[in-house]
């Protein structure tokens, strides 16, 4: 199956060296370039990509709001955000606008072919050392919108349990071992809770979590 993809970069230079990488990979296709992001807007919706790589820093209207935009137009598109700078104060915003996860523009080739796959699988591309660390950094500072407790009702006990742990920043396996129970299993429970959360992906469980105060930055 063919991943389609857009590129959404001011630098033209980026994007064409973007092209060419994954342009060699027979299983990804580059359906559209974007300079701004309003121009990703009305390209997300014209060329209706598996994922899209968003620049945070556009002109005229930046990638945060792009991706709030193509997110709330219900776009099924998987937004992978690239950033310069680690912990960018943007890449927190963007993800809580909906993006799927974040990557450093100095990634190796084969890394970013890798990433954009994961995402169109519908996994998020934040590894447990980044969601401790980019969750930590922002949670206490930026505004959120916060979710109530009781939106977490619907989910049975081991949900919970899961949705903590998985807000903490454990991997699958970790969530297994730490569970006694498979990896099939705790995929199984993500999955679930997500469907009666009506959530996106695991990246917007965890901001759910912090929102609701399942979970706080101190936690380890």
């Amino acid at each position: 199956m063919t991943i389609r993809v857009l590129l959404c970069d001011d630098q033209a230079l980026v994007r064409g060296g973007f092209r060419m990488i994954l342009e060699a990979r027979p299983d990804l296709q580059v359906v559209g370039e974007a300079e701004d992001g309003r121009q990703a807007v009305s390209l997300a919706r014209q060329t209706q990509p598996d994922v899209i790589l968003m620049d945070v820093r556009m002109p005229d209207l930046d990638g945060v709001e792009a991706t709030r935009q193509i997110v709330a137009a219900g776009s099924p598109a998987r937004i992978l955000i690239l950033t310069t700078y680690d912990l960018d104060e943007y890449v927190y915003a963007a993800i809580r606008a909906g993006a799927s996860g974040f990557m450093l523009k100095d990634v190796q080739p084969a890394q970013l072919a890798e990433a954009i796959r994961v995402i169109a699988a519908g996994d998020a591309l934040l590894a447990p050392s980044v969601t401790r660390r980019l969750l930590g950094q922002f949670a206490r500072t930026l505004p959120a919108q916060r979710a109530t407790p009781a939106s977490l009702s619907v989910l049975t006990e081991r949900e919970t349990e899961v949705l903590r742990l998985l807000a903490a920043g454990l991997s699958n396996a970790e969530l297994a071992g730490r569970l006694y129970i498979s990896e099939a299993t705790v995929k199984s429970h993500v999955s679930s809770l997500l469907r009666k959360l009506g959530l996106r992906d695991r990246v917007q469980a965890v901001i759910l979590a912090y929102d609701a105060g399942l979970i706080t930055p101190q936690q380890p």
